[in-house]
């Protein structure tokens, strides 16, 4: 509805509400107009150079990014966090201030038109010192009906910019609330796969603690036999409880991420059924040369540019107070006597004002209030150049990441196998009593820990997954066909002596 439909309904004060709605119009708004400020950046990030122009990526970006991982488990968790979780509530219910807020703004640019019904009885005093006029009734009924209005006439634009600095607040407080969406779907995720390694790492550790229980039984054997000495009992005792000791910390770094996952969705006391971090797929990522314009995807950047946009209304809503503020007032109804000829022609009523207030001496305090105004604007312009350059530190940082423990995992896998090998090669050294227990030890030790180091480094390669897809604010939909990645192995046992 424009303004010039929001008359009130009567004559003369019609007539003058219309004209006045045109200078309204037809008024310039005081202040800047808002323009983006240059953030300098890279055309793409250093991390993903593309090599010609054909590698610029189309894709578009996806939102719900964690149902890239294809666990179910994953999905659902992040279903349930979004809904119950209390930080996120909050952030709705921000939302939901804000859009009031702008809602209220707003419907200050209109008329505010107001009913009044009054009834009153009076009597007078026969005994003051001004006598009653003869034929004057001392009992007074007075009946009255009206509608009246006093509405500010937006001249300079201070209603305008209000509305315009309420709007961008309110879409400033829409686009937190998708940064705390962002940012409980990566805990969720980072938490989950954390789960996940400690889940992988307990099958491995379960299977040394067995595996070293069956070494010390033979070595029990051994040296009941006077093969061995009594040190090979005590290295097979020792190493026995450091393996039960590494499983005791494992299941309780366990149980301290399923409770923050708990915490996370909302529901305490919720658990997770276990899994293996080596069977969750790799999700596509971006490919080579990124454009730094993604970064106006995520929500962040765009709170503060709403945030920047409402500092710059601002500006125009405090300068509009150096110049006049006009105010029309009118009042329409009818006031009688009895209330039978309440609506009579004879009782009507009507009045209509024009007030003009401009500030004349104030010793600098408006402008002391405008300075102030553009100071919170370069302000806002430093927090909105800071956000978009950590925005490009950080995906940059999670592109690098992401790579580089890709190569770390390659090659801790090779080291896992090899491990393997000779864990392998040593236990039959030592059953045909060529290697000392210690050497076999050793390679123990070695194969549990480079299988731990593997586990590891899947987990920092998918939550830098998870860090890359929270950078860009979404992630990356890949039609095209792509090779799925074999999940790891658990490493094998060395076959026991008998």
């Amino acid at each position: 509805m424009s303004r010039l439909e929001s008359r009130p309904p009567f004559g003369l004060a019609q007539g003058a509400i219309a004209a006045l709605g045109l200078v309204t119009l037809a008024g310039c708004a005081v202040g800047p107009d808002y323009k983006r400020p240059e953030s300098p950046l890279p055309d793409q990030f250093n991390q993903a150079r593309a090599e010609s122009p054909a590698d610029q990526p189309t894709a578009p970006m996806q939102k719900d990014w964690w149902t890239l991982f294809q666990d179910a488990t994953l999905n659902d968790l992040v279903d349930q966090a979004l809904a119950r979780n209390t930080d996120m509530q909050l952030a709705v219910a921000r939302v939901e201030e804000a859009d009031a807020l702008a809602r209220e703004a707003g419907a200050a640019q209109f008329p505010q038109i107001n009913g009044n019904l009054g009834s009153s009885r009076t009597q007078a005093s026969t005994k003051t010192a001004t006598p009653t006029p003869a034929g004057t009734p001392r009992l007074r009924d007075s009946r009255s009906a009206s509608l009246s209005t006093a509405f500010e006439i937006d001249v300079w634009g201070r209603l305008r910019r209000a509305s315009e600095a309420a709007r961008a607040q309110a879409l400033a407080s829409h686009y937190a609330q998708d940064t705390v969406q962002l940012s409980l779907a990566g805990l969720v995720a980072s938490n989950y796969l954390a789960l996940r390694a400690y889940d992988a790492e307990l099958a491995v550790t379960r299977e040394t603690v067995a595996s070293r229980e069956a070494s010390l039984k033979i070595v029990k054997v051994r040296q009941e036999a006077g093969l061995v000495s009594p040190v090979d009992l005590h290295q097979a005792e020792s190493s026995l409880a450091a393996a039960q000791a590494q499983l005791a910390g494992l299941r309780q770094q366990r149980a301290l991420a399923e409770h923050q996952i708990a915490l996370l969705v909302g529901t305490p006391g919720f658990t997770v059924a276990p899994g293996d971090i080596r069977q969750l797929p790799l999700p596509p990522v971006p490919p080579a040369g990124l454009p730094s314009s993604l970064l106006q995807a995520r929500p962040d950047v765009r709170q503060a540019e709403e945030t920047l946009v409402s500092a710059n209304a601002q500006i125009g809503v405090v300068k509009a107070t150096l110049y006049p503020t006009i105010t029309l007032t009118g009042s329409l109804g009818s006031e009688s006597k009895a209330l039978s000829d309440l609506f009579t022609s004879a009782a009507s009523t009507w009045a209509l004002g024009l007030n003009l207030v401009m500030p004349l001496l104030d010793a600098g305090r408006h402008a002391a209030q405008v300075d102030q105004a553009s100071a919170r604007q370069k302000q806002a312009v430093a927090s909105y150049q800071k956000t978009v350059q950590t925005a490009f530190k950080e995906v940059n940082d999670a592109l690098v990441t992401l790579r580089e423990s890709a190569e770390k995992e390659r090659a801790q896998a090779i080291q896992a196998e090899a491990a393997k090998k000779v864990l392998a090669l040593t236990q039959y050294r030592y059953e045909a009593g060529y290697s000392a227990y210690l050497d076999l030890l050793d390679a123990q030790r070695s194969a549990n820990d480079a299988q731990l180091n593997y586990l590891n480094s899947r987990q920092t390669r998918l939550t830098s997954t998870v860090d890359l897809f929270k950078s860009l604010g979404g992630g990356w939909k890949d039609n095209s066909p792509r090779p799925v990645e074999a999940p790891a192995k658990p490493l094998a046992q060395a076959p026991q002596p008998k």
